[in-house]
């Protein structure tokens, strides 16, 4: 059934879609039914798919190095207390300045290719990654800590067997943001200057006024979004199987 529900809501989804556009007679150049929209995806199928896996490499390469960036910047600040001064100004100052402002900066450096997108997707990632696994860090069980220490362990001991583990499911909740997030740098680095990707083919077929294009890149960019998002949640459950859900609703019941 876990499975099922998010099938049944995209279908509602899309039942919802349907029955507006049909009850309301919106025109298609405003807004063209779903129906449309699949025939479009599946007549240009070839075209869209290639846009699709230059922006999914730029989606997973921005999470690879967003990801290590994030857990290199979070260890150090846990590790060194001189480092944090230093790295937590860089961390809100990441955050301080909208990323979306920065694309065309990084455009210039980097030229049109695959690289801004890529450094505005790591960007995005960056602080929810860093954030989560600090604060993981930092909130280890202190009677644990203390144990150790009775018992000689080193600081880095401490670090690798202790805090780490400990913090990895605040570190998942940090990556499952990422993952979220994450398509939002890849699609706006390509609004900003691209050949190739999703964000562009639909700049252009907005440009052309062919809507039912552009949404059907909307479409496949939504389904990625998805995908990514539910592969990477799999995957953190299996790293942290020894931490049990509880359901929030249910855990005050007596």
């Amino acid at each position: 059934m876990n499975y099922l529900r998010p099938a049944i809501v995209f279908i509602g989804i899309l039942a919802i879609w349907q029955a507006a556009v049909s009850g309301f007679a919106i025109a298609p150049f405003i807004l063209p039914g779903p129906l449309a929209v699949i025939d479009v995806a599946v007549e240009r199928a070839d075209t869209i798919a290639g846009h699709a896996l230059v922006t999914l490499s730029e989606i997973l390469l921005g999470l690879l190095f967003g990801t290590l960036l994030g857990t290199t910047s979070a260890l150090v600040m846990a590790y060194f207390r001189r480092a944090r001064a230093w790295v937590l100004p860089i961390l809100v100052v990441s955050q301080a300045v909208p990323v979306f402002a920065l694309a065309p900066v990084l455009v210039l450096w980097f030229g049109y290719g695959i690289t801004p997108k890529v450094a505005m997707a790591t960007l995005i990632i960056y602080f929810p990654v860093t954030a989560a696994f600090y604060d993981g860090l930092r909130r280890t069980e202190p009677g644990w800590v203390d144990l150790a220490r009775t018992m000689g362990a080193s600081k880095a001991a401490i670090l690798r067997q202790i805090r780490i583990p400990a913090a990895l499911p605040a570190f998942a909740s940090g990556l499952r943001v990422a993952a979220a997030v994450a398509p939002i740098g890849a699609v706006v680095g390509e609004w900003v200057g691209s050949s190739a990707g999703l964000g562009y083919y639909m700049l252009l077929m907005n440009g052309r006024v062919q809507t039912d294009a552009m949404f059907a890149a909307l479409l496949v960019l939504a389904l990625l979004a998805v995908t990514i998002y539910f592969l990477i949640d799999a995957a953190l459950r299996r790293l942290i199987s020894w931490q049990a859900d509880v359901d929030p609703t249910t855990s005050n019941q007596h």
